[in-house]
């Protein structure tokens, strides 16, 4: 059987022309990741998706009718980048723009992969929620001042799917495995082969060289081993490429952990069949006996003002750190009327360059914008004329790349639910519709 990954996030971008050589031959399932919390918790706060409409509407608007003259089910998960129930319709939105330029019709699957508080809280109340960190445990606080929760989804709700005949499947937060594993898993495929080949294609052609996420991958699964192989032509997997990217984002070189159960790698062979293929035999799967989703869940904590700037004197670089002293005690006078303690967090990020030239970001978050707008200017002004001991120069002590200099970003979310959740079924946070389109 073959599956094609269109690229390795669905925006990225791909080569039209390596879609057309892996549609070549026949392809029995298409798909391609949506999402990721690799960019924070601000796009599932903010129901916005952190890749380009315009870019995620380019590489749906080849790819879906190529999928649906050839038959082919076309899988996408976390929709939106977040896979919110927001995310979701803003993705469904595209799909159905393009099926009517094009005038497509095709039967529609979603998953919403969301839940509320009152859900949360249960599995906190009668001990189901582990914590994947020590220095972050759940609490009740937590859970009540979470604005918006997903469950993150395996290959249960893409299989009921598919059984369903769905032509294409748009999914709120998912594995990114769970994509490609689903259509191997029901079609009676090995799970560890299954889950190991999704592990590696589900970043489009990062396990080839020339690396890129931006491009098509094809697998093939057969009884005892599957194969991958770039779709276009400049590129080719490897042996350490492919065995490279088994590892990648995983905290244990030889487990991969999924919401069904554990993947075993000790006994996994890597083989390169040609110049552009590779075969992977030996992994194994292992069921768990009891089943777990991640919770993904944010707070709103604040609004945000950033003013970047750079430094280019060794005299201001050497006493940065008595510059920022004597800023915050500044600060702290000019506000203690106007301010309440605790409405505003100061953090000064620098980055780059040798000692005496670098880049300093001011960083506020303040209750309200307002507040945030307020401290930040205070900041940059006192920052930037502030004396110190064998100062030389009565002029700036930093330098601007903008103006204006200090820039409005809005509002701050953190991640209040980080978990695993106990479940008696992989499935019962997934809500499942059917639709004609």
């Amino acid at each position: 059987m073959k599956i094609v990954a269109l690229c390795g996030l669905l925006g990225y971008g791909y080569s039209e022309e390596a879609l057309k050589i892996a549609f070549s031959e026949k392809v029995d399932f298409l798909g391609v990741d949506a999402g990721s919390t690799d960019p924070g918790p601000y796009y599932l706060g903010s129901g916005k998706s952190f890749t380009d409409r315009s870019a995620v509407k380019r590489d749906i608007e080849i790819a879906l009718p190529l999928a649906l003259k050839n038959k082919t089910p076309f899988i996408i998960g976390t929709a939106g980048g977040a896979g919110s129930r927001a995310h979701v319709r803003w993705l469904k939105e595209i799909i159905y723009e393009i099926s009517r330029e094009k005038g497509l019709h095709f039967k529609l699957g979603t998953i919403y992969s969301d839940v509320d508080r009152e859900y949360v809280m249960e599995k906190l109340e009668s001990g189901k929620i582990k914590n994947l960190s020590n220095t972050f445990p759940l609490t009740k606080e937590a859970v009540e001042k979470s604005e918006k929760i997903v469950s993150q989804i395996g290959v249960s709700p893409f299989i009921k799917l598919l059984k369903k005949n769905a032509d294409v499947i748009v999914a709120g937060r998912a594995c990114d495995t769970a994509i490609y594993a689903a259509p191997c898993i029901m079609r009676g495929y090995d799970e560890g082969l299954a889950f190991h080949m999704a592990k590696i294609m589900e970043c489009g052609a990062m396990c080839s060289e020339p690396v890129a996420a931006a491009d098509v991958m094809q697998g093939y699964i057969y009884e005892d081993y599957f194969e991958l192989r770039p779709a276009n032509p400049k590129r080719r997997c490897t042996v350490d490429r492919v065995a490279a990217h088994t590892l990648y984002e995983q905290g244990n070189p030889y487990l991969i952990y999924e919401p069904d159960g554990v993947v075993n790698l000790y006994n996994s062979s890597f083989t390169q069949v040609d110049e552009r293929t590779v075969r992977v035999s030996g992994s194994k799967f292992t069921e768990s006996k009891e089943k777990t989703l991640k919770l993904e869940g944010v707070k709103l904590s604040g609004y945000r003002t950033i003013c970047p700037a750079t430094v280019h004197d060794p005299k201001t670089a050497e006493n940065i750190d008595k510059i920022i002293d004597t800023v915050t005690a500044f600060v702290k006078e000019n506000t203690q009327n106007t301010l309440e303690d605790g409405s505003y967090k100061v953090a000064y990020k620098t980055a780059g360059g040798p000692e005496s030239s670098f880049a300093i970001t001011i960083d506020v978050v303040g209750k309200t914008q307002q507040i945030a707008d307020t401290v930040c200017a205070l900041i940059r002004s006192r920052m930037l004329h502030c004396d110190y001991d064998g100062r030389k120069s009565t002029a700036g002590n930093l330098a601007f790349p903008f103006s204006p200099s200090d820039i409005h970003v809005g509002e701050v979310y953190e991640f209040s639910v980080f978990h695993l959740a106990g479940v008696d079924s992989l499935s019962e946070t997934a809500e499942i519709t059917v639709e004609e389109v």
